[in-house]
């Protein structure tokens, strides 16, 4: 019944018409259930950290081996705070677990967190930071050809991007750099970038430029280059648990646990 309720997304009423009981005797019944701890056994691993979040405050912070596509450590969390990945990364290396190397999505004190391995951050996660701030049809050519660059990310290499992105940013460097000011009835005054878009932009890019391509100076290490796999088990998870509208908040984690650490 736990499984059905879980993995075959049955809600309190279908399993109770199918068991012919109320929904009541169900929930007490799923109630008894304890989700086992992972039982894999701890070794040197590529990570995957990321958190995933239900509304604005309540989320899973994960970490995922990459080798073996599975979830070994997940926590509850109100809010992303570089706290929950120490805690985490001591929690697993306690275990035994050592962390060769960790791909995250770049926000920003995640670096410092893993600053003893090599760290990648996601390329698509940088593509989609740049859209952010330029959009899918950036008005301005500059943003244009920016936006333009930053779609050969997973296609290039450093050397070739970074010359790259010097290179544009001579070309439009007085256009990044130009401000406007803003003038107010007490005589104070205000400046800002007049592209903002595109200056936020370029400097994500130029700040997380020594973390996009760790993955090609360790081949030894097979280290992905995106965090899709644990997005892929976002997605199940969520898409599992919807099904199961408000639930009590130590049941949803139960839930949650489970499916984690089947793979969701």
């Amino acid at each position: 019944m736990w499984k059905e309720y879980v993995e075959e997304k049955q809600t309190l009423e279908q399993l109770a018409e199918k068991h012919d009981r109320s929904h009541i005797w169900v929930r007490k019944q799923l109630d008894t259930i304890s989700v086992p701890t992972q039982d894999l056994i701890p070794q040197a691993t590529v990570i995957i950290a990321d958190t995933t979040f239900w509304g604005r405050h309540y989320g899973v912070c994960v970490f995922r081996t990459w080798p073996l596509g599975k979830n070994i450590w997940w926590h509850e969390v109100v809010s992303e705070l570089m706290a929950h990945y120490r805690y985490g990364r001591a929690i697993l290396e306690e275990k035994g677990w050592k962390l060769l190397a960790a791909v995250v999505d770049g926000r920003r004190g995640l670096f410092s967190v893993f600053k003893d391995i090599p760290v990648q951050m996601c390329q698509f996660h940088q593509i989609k930071i740049v859209t952010k701030y330029l959009t899918r049809r950036p008005r301005t050519e500059a943003g244009r050809e920016l936006r333009a660059l930053v779609l050969t990310l997973t296609r290039t290499n450093e050397l070739a991007f970074t010359a790259a992105l010097t290179t544009w940013f001579a070309k439009w460097e007085s256009f990044v750099n130009e401000k406007t000011t803003e003038s107010f009835l007490n005589g104070k005054t205000k400046w800002h970038h007049t592209h903002k878009g595109v200056y936020s932009a370029y400097h994500s890019l130029k700040r997380n430029l020594p973390y996009l391509f760790t993955y090609q100076k360790y081949p030894e290490l097979n280290i992905p280059n995106t965090t899709n796999s644990l997005d892929g088990s976002f997605s199940a998870l969520k898409k599992k648990l919807g099904v199961h509208h408000g639930l009590r908040k130590d049941r949803r984690y139960k839930v949650i646990s489970k499916l984690l650490r089947d793979g969701a």
